[in-house]
């Protein structure tokens, strides 16, 4: 984790309470950096920080805050704290999500639905829109969102959160070409198969509610293991860190990317749509029909 120095940099996490957060934010504190964490849960939230604390360096700063990042007026209040706290924010990574409903489209609650979209997608629009400002200001910043294996693969039954996912990719691309003059990188990251509260949820639905397949696929993982959050976290250090600079608009893999051999291609990866959401024509799969 060390590999790359956050020494002096100050970040957001949302959903920073549990799994993958709770381990981004682990390992954001080993890098050197100071921490304004969120969630919804306040007892978790406040049991992450005093681990976290236990971990820091003279001079260091884990501060937190419920809130709800699919509600306007809970951002607002995280943006206007985490700047109080921290004059200089260097970091945001959209890590708060739900899987939403599972089960038929036709069948699943619609309000359920609808709130899975709030936190997924909207939650991380409000949040990048709230620190935009001062990162244009400053002329720098990192924005990291946590995406899934529902942005790059359909997922029957939990039409929600793959849903979200997809367009929380497309719409991370899309800031990434807004905002690149004004030195601010925005990528998102597909972890991996986490064995965590998610797939707890998964197993609990069973196959009736998320099919069959997905289903038998999610039980051999909890017990096989699924990705380790590690890897995901050391990915967003790297992708935190003065190493990538330059690097943005991409969707990085952690298990299946040689992402920490980046460095050594950035001339390339600046002109090529690599590592990006993008539709297949017969061409690419080497049919000879398709062309006008």
């Amino acid at each position: 984790m060390m590999k790359w120095s956050l020494e002096g940099r100050a970040a957001v996490i949302t959903g920073a309470n549990q799994g993958l957060g709770e381990a981004i934010a682990r390992a954001y504190v080993e890098a050197g950096a100071n921490l304004f964490l969120c969630a919804r849960d306040e007892e978790k939230l406040l049991n992450v920080q005093e681990q976290l604390r236990g971990f820091c360096k003279p001079g260091q700063k884990v501060e937190v805050m419920r809130a709800d990042v699919s509600k306007q007026e809970d951002v607002e209040r995280v943006a206007s704290r985490a700047l109080e706290v921290f004059p200089h924010i260097h970091i945001l990574i959209n890590n708060a999500g739900v899987y939403g409903p599972k089960g038929r489209i036709e069948d699943v609650n619609w309000d359920e639905w609808s709130q899975a979209i709030e936190v997924n997608l909207f939650g991380s629009i409000l949040m990048a829109s709230a620190f935009l400002p001062h990162f244009r200001k400053n002329k720098y910043g990192k924005i990291i969102q946590l995406s899934g294996g529902g942005a790059t693969a359909p997922l029957p039954f939990i039409s929600a959160y793959a849903a979200s996912k997809a367009a929380i990719v497309r719409f991370a691309e899309t800031l990434a070409e807004e905002v690149m003059e004004d030195g601010i990188d925005v990528n998102s990251i597909a972890p991996g198969a986490l064995n965590t509260r998610l797939l707890d949820e998964v197993l609990e639905a069973g196959p009736e509610k998320v099919g069959k397949m997905f289903y038998e696929r999610s039980l051999k993982q909890k017990t096989e293991g699924g990705a380790p959050l590690e890897r995901g976290a050391e990915l967003s250090v790297f992708l935190a860190s003065s190493a990538s600079d330059g690097i943005t608009g991409k969707l990085i893999s952690a298990v299946w990317d040689p992402w920490d051999k980046f460095t050594e291609h950035m001339d390339e990866m600046k002109k090529t749509d690599i590592y990006t959401l993008r539709r297949i024509v017969p061409r690419d799969r080497g049919m000879g029909w398709g062309d006008v």
